[in-house]
């Protein structure tokens, strides 16, 4: 409050003072020499007799306060701030008036660059060299300097779509209260950050500085030579006494050259330059043999160090015909990490044998350059073989009749009774039970369709045309035993929920947390792939309502869902970017 109240003083004087002569002007830089980026502190004094006047007491306007004309400096020199004090004293019995000005300059060019006379009243100040050098200092970067960024790369030159770590690291003294440091930018070159930024300290030539590490990962786009802007940083630091000082700096890295694809490289195979790459896989039994019926899952793995997971080519395997498979989507992942961004493709299918006999799994073969070495290689599966034993199982059971002779010409086909041909044969018992089981699994489902017709009437989401087309596919399967109902149960249900997003039928059993609907689940895939028997033909129809009924409960939202509103967050609260 003091301050203030001698500022407005000042201002009084100065306005109800009369003609103003300034006795002297001096204009002293904190230093004549200073590396590109850098800012230089120039401080003007000038000092005036104030002979007090009231006729201007009235005309009190604060752009009339008198300063030099600094804006002489421009082009040369950028202003980034300006400040001002005053003081008053009597000196032989007269008032004089000092006031200080405090400039914040940036230099926009290297060179010699002269700072003009500036003028105050009528005194001037003499002329001011600078000299600005480009680059950093040799040796001792931190000689003379409070603030300097440097850049550096893991390597010289890159293919075309090739990773680059940039490193960039900023060292500045003080207490740094402001500071903006930009990020690498080019319209040809995909650009990701390896994590949250690092910060220690170190000491250059003898003094001590914090340091701010930022990492990149730079993909170019185009072959040719990648030049990235420069690195700017403006920040402000408080120094013991309290003032405010501006820090200023940038750095440019070298051109990286960016080489096209090499000659050598497969035409027909997606480009892949990464430091490492293999492929893995789990599931499969260690033993030669495998059980018709059975199920399997089969995991795909593919690892990259160096390049992004979208950049990895889809994982496709041509699985023999005595195999049915059932994949999954895959999923993708990248991990930034200091030396880089390491990627993961996975792919799991689910593998049932359905025919007896020998099979061989193809091998899966993907192309990729080896950047390290600079040669193409290639990342193998090997084919695996097995036998499979225990018979054919039908993908879709069916109970086939057996084929009866056709009549010869002039005989006529008759059913004795009596002869036991057709009343006492197995085969004409099993087919009127199926026939009854079949017509009381039609009554049911027209029951049930009947009484939830009301319900799905209202339910807007379940009017999705798509919705109900799976749907009906669903049914149709289960009614059908087919293999492929729990990958048809998961595609309605992710048109049902749509705010989930389904891997396998597990999660479907987990979301509706139904009972019902894991038990009717299990029977029904264990069902699937057991021996067909006269005694079975019943049960299996059962288990097969039992699921299309709790497929029916979870469409009409009559089972809870587990934690429905309560799924956590994607990120963490306390997790900042």
């Amino acid at each position: 409050m003091v301050k203030n109240l001698l500022s407005s003083l000042f201002y009084l004087l100065l306005l109800i003072a009369g003609p103003l002569s300034a006795n002297e002007l001096t204009a002293e830089p904190d230093r004549d020499q200073l590396y590109e980026g850098e800012v230089l502190t120039l401080t003007v004094k000038g000092s005036m007799n104030i002979e007090l006047n009231l006729s201007n007491l009235f005309n009190f306007d604060l752009s009339q306060l008198p300063s030099p004309d600094i804006e002489q400096v421009e082009p040369d020199f950028e202003i980034l701030a300006r400040n001002q004090r005053y003081s008053v004293q009597t000196v032989n019995g007269d008032m004089v008036g000092e006031i200080t000005w405090t400039y914040q300059l940036a230099p926009t060019r290297t060179g010699t660059l002269t700072i003009p006379a500036l003028k105050f009243k009528d005194a001037s100040s003499k002329p001011v060299t600078i000299e600005v050098i480009s680059g950093t200092p040799p040796d001792q970067p931190a000689a003379n300097r409070d603030s300097f960024v440097e850049l550096s790369a893991d390597k010289a030159e890159v293919y075309v779509q090739e990773q680059l770590v940039l490193t960039v690291q900023l060292y500045f003294s003080g207490n740094l209260i402001r500071g903006e440091l930009s990020d690498p930018q080019h319209p040809d070159a995909i650009i990701e950050s390896l994590g949250k930024q690092r910060e220690f300290t170190t000491q250059r030539g003898g003094k001590r500085y914090r340091v701010v590490e930022r990492r990149y990962a730079i993909f170019p786009q185009t072959p040719e030579e990648l030049e990235l802007p420069p690195i700017r940083f403006e920040g402000q630091v408080r120094e013991a006494n309290g003032a405010l000082r501006f820090l200023r700096d940038s750095q440019q890295l070298y051109p990286v050259q960016v080489k096209p694809v090499p000659a050598s490289y497969p035409a027909d195979k997606p480009w892949l330059p990464a430091d490492n790459l293999a492929l893995a896989e789990n599931g499969l039994p260690d033993t030669e043999t495998l059980t018709a019926g059975s199920n399997l899952t089969r995991n795909l793995v593919m690892q990259a160090a160096g390049l992004p997971s979208e950049a990895l080519p889809p994982l496709t395997v041509d699985y023999p015909g005595a195999l049915r498979h059932y994949p999954e989507q895959p999923r993708r992942s990248t991990e930034p990490t200091p030396d880089g961004l390491e990627s993961t493709l996975q792919l799991e299918a689910a593998l049932v044998p359905v025919h007896s006999g020998e099979i061989t799994i193809p091998e899966v073969r993907v192309p990729w350059w080896n950047t390290q070495t600079d040669q193409l290689e290639e990342a193998v599966l090997p084919a695996r073989s097995y036998q499979i034993e225990g018979g054919s199982i039908a993908a879709e059971p069916v109970i086939s009749e057996p084929s009866q002779p056709e009549p010869t010409t002039g005989q006529v086909s008759e059913t004795n009774p009596d002869s036991g041909a057709d009343s006492s044969s197995p085969w004409f018992w099993t087919t009127l039970l199926l026939g009854a089981l079949w017509l009381i699994t039609v009554a049911l489902w027209w029951f049930f369709r009947k009484n939830t017709a009301g319900s799905r009437a209202n339910d807007t989401a379940v009017t999705n045309g798509n919705e109900k087309d799976r749907f009906n596919q669903l049914i149709t399967a289960i009614q059908n035993g087919a293999p492929e109902t729990p990958v048809l149960l998961v595609r309605w249900a992710r048109e049902r929920f749509p705010d989930t997003n389904f891997n396998d039928s597990s999660e479907v059993v987990r979301y509706s947390n139904s009972q019902n609907l894991g038990d009717a689940l299990r029977e029904f895939q264990a069902s699937l792939y057991a021996q067909r028997t006269q005694d079975t033909a019943k049960a299996d129809k059962t288990v097969r309502n039992n699921l299309a009924k709790a497929v029916i409960e979870l469409r009409q939202g009559d089972v809870r869902k587990e934690n429905q509103n309560g799924l956590a967050p994607l990120y963490p609260a306390g997790l900042s970017s």
